[in-house]
């Protein structure tokens, strides 16, 4: 298994589905967190750079019996890399803003997810205990998952937070036990990454971006697409728009990639 393969279903009732805790700044909560985890079924665990030992006595204290999701846990060094071979990222946060529109709550994020995990790889995303995740993180997670806490205190403990979205995942695929996943297969974050990257490029060569901040539309662009559920055809298909974008402004590539064309 490669290092950024998802722990796949031993059987039809089991989905790849990881969850992906970034900064994590407790042991304790890095520990309840893996025995939410296995409470509802979910044994594949990503840290991203992590501020304390996973495998120390605290974390593991907490995990009880799920000792297991610790000592199996991936650890990586951004989010980007954890998320690479997923087709499908949720990240959570409770803040709103111009960037954070379409929040789901996590029971509509357990009817989106559920017939994608059902065979490809889908990560519910957390940040920090004290900041969450910013909203260049943000950017990697196609939707976004908020909890509709109260505004006296809007902030969950992260082991709690991972808990309710996994439970509503429970309840959901106890819903749809016996039908049958998505027929189209998405595009993983690596692909679309790659193709936002070269959307960046070919839009500042013919000025369409401010090139002071360029992600205040780029942005927009990404929540436009994610919402299109992109495979990898429909992505071979933009780029080959960013080629020829490329080539009239005068900035073609040195070399054409053989998985961009116009299809």
């Amino acid at each position: 298994m490669t290092q950024t393969e998802v722990t796949g279903p031993k059987d039809s009732a089991q989905l790849y589905l990881t969850v992906v805790l970034v900064e994590p700044q407790g042991a304790l909560n890095i520990g309840s967190a893996c025995r939410a985890m296995l409470n509802f079924g979910c044994s594949s665990l990503r840290l991203v750079n992590p501020q304390v030992d996973h495998l120390s006595h605290d974390a593991r204290l907490m995990a009880v019996k799920a000792a297991t999701v610790l000592e199996n846990a991936r650890v990586f060094e951004s989010l980007e890399d954890a998320l690479s071979d997923c087709v499908l990222s949720f990240g959570t946060t409770r803040r709103f803003g111009r960037y954070r529109e379409g929040l789901l709550r996590p029971d509509e994020a357990a009817d989106r997810l559920l017939p994608v995990a059902q065979k490809d790889a889908v990560a519910l995303v957390f940040g920090r205990e004290d900041r969450g995740l910013f909203t260049s993180e943000l950017d990697l997670c196609q939707h976004f998952i908020t909890i509709p806490t109260d505004e006296n205190l809007p902030s969950m403990n992260l082991a709690q937070a991972v808990s309710l979205c996994l439970y509503e995942v429970s309840k959901a695929k106890g819903r749809l036990t016996g039908q049958s996943g998505s027929g189209k297969k998405l595009a993983n974050n690596a692909t679309l990454e790659s193709m936002y990257q070269h959307m960046r490029q070919s839009l500042l060569h013919i000025g369409y971006l401010d090139p002071q901040n360029p992600d205040h539309i780029l942005r927009t662009f990404r929540r436009i697409l994610s919402r299109s559920s992109l495979n990898d055809r429909d992505v071979r298909i933009l780029r080959g728009l960013f080629n020829q974008i490329d080539i009239y402004s005068g900035h073609k590539l040195p070399r054409r990639s053989a998985n961009e064309d116009h299809e």
